[in-house]
């Protein structure tokens, strides 16, 4: 199996594992060895008190696209710390699109910067994630 093969297959087992993001309807568009792109249409229901994306799903559309990154490799991994900082709101009825690229991968440890863009194709958050891997693979091998 090549490197390609081997991330499209894990992200095609996490992603049938993953309810969550599977039920805030993000959908996995790519995914390459230390890269995914994901999309989420921010539905009414994702508004906060100001009538704008809450941050809380920003940030699991963030995380998610993390993950999916960080495991291509069929190597089990984890976050171990992340953070985000927010540029600009988002409306209700846009589309979300989260690129993440890996940054580093030393060892066990790894760092990934999460974009987030609007259907405009601006900035809205970023996002880095620092991974660790851990003991097991996503799919058999």
């Amino acid at each position: 199996m090549t490197p390609q093969e081997l991330a499209e297959a894990t992200a095609r087992s996490m992603y049938e594992a993953d309810a969550c993001s599977r039920a805030l309807g993000i959908e996995l568009v790519e995914v390459r060895p230390g890269y995914a792109r994901l999309q989420m249409e921010v539905r009414p229901d994702f508004l906060n008190g100001h009538a704008i994306c809450h941050g809380g799903l920003m940030f699991t559309l963030a995380d998610s696209a993390f993950a999916f990154a960080c495991n291509s490799y069929n190597v089990n991994t984890v976050a171990a710390g992340c953070s985000i900082e927010f540029l600009r709101p988002v409306e209700g009825g846009d589309r979300l699109t989260a690129e993440a690229v890996e940054q580093v991968l030393n060892g066990r440890t790894g760092i990934y910067d999460i974009r987030l863009t609007n259907r405009a194709r601006e900035a809205v958050a970023m996002f880095r994630g620092k991974s660790a891997q851990i003991r097991g693979t996503v799919i058999p091998v």
